[in-house]
């Protein structure tokens, strides 16, 4: 399953220091079946996608041919495994099966 949150996130490109937008999205596991799956479009549950440290990897972007590396990757965070100060302070996201 992929998710994402509804809210865009601005961010600079580390190559050209120019701005561009961005949703943070991560790729689940489920045992959901190909039918669930195509009910659950457009569904939402409350948690967050948080960016979590990784061993570096290298891909390329499709549409730039420029290749990149990154020493994190995205994981949903579900309500109940946030800590009481990203409640409080705003941390929570409605995520949106895609």
């Amino acid at each position: 399953m992929e998710l994402q949150p509804d809210d865009l996130e601005f961010v600079i490109s580390k190559n050209t220091g120019r701005h561009y937008a961005t949703v943070r999205k991560c790729f689940m596991s489920s045992t959901f079946s190909e039918s669930i799956c195509k009910m659950m479009i457009g569904k939402s549950m409350p948690g967050s996608i948080s960016k979590v440290a990784c061993e570096p990897y290298s891909f390329v972007i499709e549409e730039t041919g420029e290749e990149i590396t990154r020493q994190h990757r995205y994981e949903y965070v579900p309500v109940e495994s946030q800590n009481t100060e990203q409640v409080v302070m705003g941390g929570e996201e409605v995520l949106e099966f895609s």
